[in-house]
């Protein structure tokens, strides 16, 4: 048990962490496709050429997919060297703070194409870039995400707690959703004429402001303080992964959690496609969008932590995974309804509010409860090669999800022409219908 509760103050700190780092990985996944392969009528330069590699996989979804097979190697050897750690200052803050800065400088130069027009080498480098900065950022929320069950004692406290980690990561869509209307006025007030430059300057102040944000958790928790009796793990990483692995719960949940992140990852990559394009709105009303999401889903949180508690978790986040896939197929008829475009997008993005408010709090409290109930049994504390294996399955989810949406362009990405915009709704649809079947199988503990 913790040596001492975890303040409200030191909570608001942890969460921090999640705000910083959501900016970035939203930057990449909002604004990727869209600063290097936008629409025609989006006043930006496109940077990579649409070439297809066998007829099938154009050169953004390579691009997208290379950074994670890295991750696929590197997630779970971070995961054990913390696991593993007996670093007399903590086993995951020490992680954290040395993977700050990589993180903000890959992630800015991930928007620094060498070339100035559609290029090969700018295909090169932004491969380069987005596997530092993957790297970087794994560094730092593997054992970010291992703390949030040794900081905690009770399913109470660990759903609280993930509810702060979930504002904060929702703050950091918001702000990483604002790209373009940050930009507007970089424009205005510095007088910068070129759209791809004030996008530039944007996305790097971004990524200052994130890394500094990031530092919060590693000045304000002191991991001697709150958490004792955490045995390190002593096994090599390969059985380590073997022995998470063999929970059945755990790879339902797995999967569930990958068919999500990889439909939330094409909603978020197409926003501004599905607002500038299939609904002929200005590309600033994005930033609008996701934050009136977001605001709504901050409602619901109250009742999200009422209802699990007195009806469990499951029944929730599986009304939130059928919930979800009805808005998804309600993309592919975006700008078709007999009602205004804002009137389709808001009622699009205030029904999604709850889904998403529910599937951000209830995965990773229950994740933690997951692995508190291996540590008891085995005696091994393994937080982290858990939270490891998520969060890869996450990314690859994000990463497919990119992968797809940026595959999908070539049938149509422009006014008048988009067709693979709209089958981005039905993938969603048919990703959350599997994110359901699968949560099913989910054995909740009463």
């Amino acid at each position: 048990m913790p040596v001492e509760k975890l303040p409200l103050k030191k909570q608001i700190a942890y969460a921090c962490g999640m705000i910083g780092w959501s900016i970035m990985t939203n930057i990449v996944i909002v604004m990727l496709p869209y600063f290097y392969l936008p629409p025609s009528n989006s006043g930006l330069v496109p940077f990579v050429p649409q070439l297809l590699l066998f007829g099938v996989l154009n050169i953004m979804s390579i691009i997208a997919a290379s950074g994670r097979l890295v991750d696929a190697f590197y997630d779970p050897f971070i995961a054990s060297m913390s696991d593993k750690s007996n670093n007399s200052t903590g086993r995951r803050i020490p992680f954290m703070k040395w993977a700050i800065f990589p993180a903000v400088i890959f992630c800015a130069l991930s928007f620094c194409p060498l070339v100035k027009a559609e290029s090969i080498h700018n295909a090169i480098w932004l491969t380069v870039t987005l596997v530092g900065f993957f790297m970087g950022a794994t560094t730092y929320i593997i054992p970010y995400n291992a703390l949030l069950p040794e900081l905690t004692d009770t399913a109470a406290e660990k759903v609280k707690l993930s509810s702060f980690q979930q504002v904060g990561f929702v703050i950091g869509i918001i702000i990483g959703a604002l790209v373009n209307n940050f930009a507007d006025l970089v424009q205005r007030f510095f007088h910068v004429v070129n759209r791809d430059s004030s996008v530039q300057y944007t996305i790097w102040g971004l990524c200052v402001f994130a890394g500094i944000i990031m530092l919060i958790p590693v000045l304000a928790i002191d991991e001697r303080r709150y958490i004792v009796n955490k045995n390190p793990s002593h096994l090599h990483v390969l059985l380590a992964i073997r022995k998470t692995f063999s929970q059945r719960n755990f790879k339902y949940y797995l999967i569930s959690d990958f068919s999500y992140y990889m439909a939330l990852s094409i909603i978020s990559s197409g926003l501004l496609f599905f607002v500038t394009v299939l609904l002929r709105l200005p590309e600033s009303m994005g930033g609008l969008l996701m934050l009136t999401m977001v605001l709504g889903s901050l409602v619901f949180y109250p009742l999200i932590n009422y209802i699990s508690k007195k009806h469990g978790k499951k029944p929730m986040v599986l009304f939130s995974f059928a919930l979800l896939s009805l808005i998804f197929a309600m993309i592919y008829f975006l700008g078709k309804f007999p009602v205004s475009s804002k009137v389709q997008v808001y009622t699009l993005v205030l029904c999604a509010a709850f889904p998403l408010a529910s599937l951000g709090i209830l995965p990773n409290a229950i994740l933690a409860e997951i692995a508190e109930k291996d540590a008891a049994e085995t005696g091994e504390n393994r937080e982290g090669m858990f939270f490891a294996v998520k969060f890869l399955f996450v990314k690859l989810g994000q990463t497919l999800g990119i992968a797809l949406f940026a595959f999908l362009t070539v049938y149509g990405k422009d006014p008048g022409h988009d067709y693979g915009l709209r089958l981005n709704g039905v993938c969603g649809f048919l990703l959350c219908l599997i994110a359901f079947i699968f949560f099913t199988r989910f054995k909740e503990k009463k």
